[in-house]
Formats: C-alpha cells, sequence, structure tokens
C-alpha cells in the first residue's frame, strides 16, 4: 500500500522518449542517368564545332572586336534605344486613349493597335523603306491653293529615321496593352482613395497607381526590349545596313566569303547584350516587388521569432 502522500507511478509509456525517425530520402536514379546523357551529347556537340573547319573560329576571333563590327553593335544599341524610348511614351499615351472614356479616342487607339499588331513588323519596315516613293513630296499649305512648304523625299536620305520610326510604332502598340494590363492589375479603389483626398486623376496615377502597375509592367517590357534588340536585324527591308546583322553578314561576310563564322560574330554580340539587359531588368524586378515578396527575410523572421518569444508566459 503506497503512501498517500506519493506521486502516482508515472506511465512507463509517457516516460520512453521518443524514437529518432530513420528518414532514407526518396532516390531518383534516372536524373543521373538523364544528366550524363545530356553532358555526353553536349560534349560531343561541343568537340565537334571546335574541330569543324566551316565554324572559321579564326575568322570568328578576327573579327569579334572588328571595328566595322563595333560600329554595328553601336548602331543597333541606338535603334533598340530610341525606338524603345519613343514606343513606351506612344504605348502611355495610346493606354490613356484607350483607357478614356471619349469614345473617338478609344477608338483611334484601338485602330492603331489593330494595324500595327495585326501585320509582320517586316512587312512595316518595307513600307516605311518605300515610303520616299509613296510620298515624293510633302507640301504644307493651303489645300488647292499656294504651298507654303515642301520637302523633296527622294532628294533625301535617311534609313536610320525610318528604321527608328517603324520599330518604335510597331513597339508602341505593344507597349500599350502591357501598360493597360499593369494599370487594370491595380484595384480601382487606390484610385477612388487617392481622388477623395484630393490627388487630381494625373497625380493619383504618377503616385499611386503607376508605382503598384510596376510590378506588372517590367517583366513584358524587359522582354519586349530584348525582343526589340533582336528585330533590328530586320532593318535591312529600310534598307539599313550598319547594324551588326547588317554588317556582319552582307559588308563582311559577301566579301570574305564565309558567312558561318560571322554569324556567330553576330550572334555572340546579340548574346552578350541580351545578358546584359537580362540582368538590368531582374534588379529593376526586385526593386519594384518590394514589399510584395511572400518570402520572409532574414530580419522579418528574427523580428518575428522574437514577437513570439515575448508573448511566451
Amino acid at each position: 500500500m503506497s503512501d498517500a502522500g506519493s506521486p502516482p507511478p508515472s506511465d512507463p509509456v509517457e516516460s520512453t522518449p521518443p524514437q529518432a525517425i530513420d528518414a532514407v530520402p526518396l532516390r531518383h536514379p534516372w536524373r543521373w542517368v538523364a544528366a550524363t546523357v545530356i553532358i555526353i551529347v553536349v560534349g560531343l556537340f561541343l568537340y565537334g564545332a571546335a574541330t569543324n573547319p566551316a565554324y572559321g573560329w579564326s575568322t570568328f576571333a578576327e573579327y569579334l572586336f572588328n571595328e566595322r563590327i563595333l560600329l554595328g553593335v553601336f548602331n543597333t544599341l541606338q535603334l533598340t534605344v530610341y525606338s524603345m524610348v519613343i514606343g513606351v511614351v506612344l504605348g502611355v499615351i495610346l493606354t490613356v486613349m484607350r483607357l478614356s472614356a471619349n469614345p473617338v479616342l478609344s477608338s483611334v487607339a484601338w485602330v492603331f493597335l489593330w494595324i500595327f499588331r495585326g501585320t509582320p513588323v517586316y512587312v512595316q519596315l518595307v513600307f516605311w523603306g518605300l515610303m520616299p516613293t509613296i510620298y515624293q513630296k510633302i507640301q504644307l499649305g493651303v489645300p488647292f491653293g499656294p504651298s507654303f512648304f515642301e520637302i523633296d523625299l527622294q532628294s533625301l536620305s535617311f534609313p536610320f529615321a525610318l528604321a527608328v520610326i517603324g520599330l518604335a510604332l510597331n513597339e508602341a502598340a505593344y507597349m500599350a496593352e502591357i501598360v493597360r494590363a499593369g494599370i487594370l492589375s491595380v484595384p480601382e479603389g487606390q484610385l477612388e482613395a487617392s481622388t477623395a483626398l484630393g490627388m487630381s486623376w494625373g497625380l493619383a496615377m504618377r503616385r499611386t497607381v503607376l508605382p503598384q502597375a510596376m510590378r506588372v509592367i517590367i517583366p513584358p517590357t524587359g522582354n519586349e526590349l530584348i525582343s526589340l534588340l533582336k528585330t533590328t536585324s530586320l532593318v535591312t527591308a529600310v534598307p539599313y545596313a550598319l547594324d551588326v546583322y547588317g554588317i556582319a553578314t552582307r559588308e563582311i561576310a559577301a566579301r570574305i566569303f564565309e558567312p558561318v563564322p560571322l554569324l556567330l560574330v553576330a550572334a555572340t554580340w546579340y548574346l552578350v547584350i541580351t545578358s546584359v539587359l537580362m540582368v538590368g531588368q531582374f534588379y529593376l524586378e526586385r526593386h519594384f516587388s518590394r514589399g510584395v515578396s511572400r518570402k520572409l527575410t532574414t530580419k522579418q523572421l528574427e523580428a518575428l521569432a522574437k514577437a513570439q518569444m515575448d508573448t511566451l508566459p
């Protein structure tokens, strides 16, 4: 018989410490097999490309930093930057027109998007190249009366400007839809609350709506910029042949009769510029995504753990 003050005997099941779980990781042997096969195939391709004289690696190394090639790279960057800036500005204007309650403005914007998104960019560039032939003279004056100002387009040579105009108008059609999607992604209550605080429509768009819409606008805009960079290779339709692709293929390759290494030179420069643009896009996306990430930072986790410790008795 046990004493009344003695504690009751403990349950042997409860006093037994839990046994450690011997977790065996799931094995994926076929992943290693697939990785091995891919490495072998890539290695064979690289070996074959390195030993194949048709690639002309000596010519590739000779012309990679050639002065004419570097001039083409500079002209390609100019085409990309000018066209993108004009395209973004026109795209914002078209977005405002498309979202306007004015049926005339919205209809004009819709027709613009319908034409420039519905026709190939190469066809548009050919059209702009034929502009001096279609409109030989531009006159400014009174209809059926005297002319005050006249320009003879056939006497001018401005293929670079025509290439920029053709690329910019095509890009504006796509940027208009990207900006419109970004604005529509912001709840309407944000704009209503801003106007209720006394902001004008333009100030509310600049201070409230657009900063939130940039999170949606930046990724497709970066893709459009990279796509525009590669689309500059089509400006030979204007014709403008001083971009990196035109100089590499139509000037140098046609002279030395070695198209493959010069195509590799152009592709290498496109790849380098695209890689730089992708890095810039990554940091822009991270900047405008601050505060909306679902993943907690180290400081946030530490603050959460400290708050939970403070609440414990």
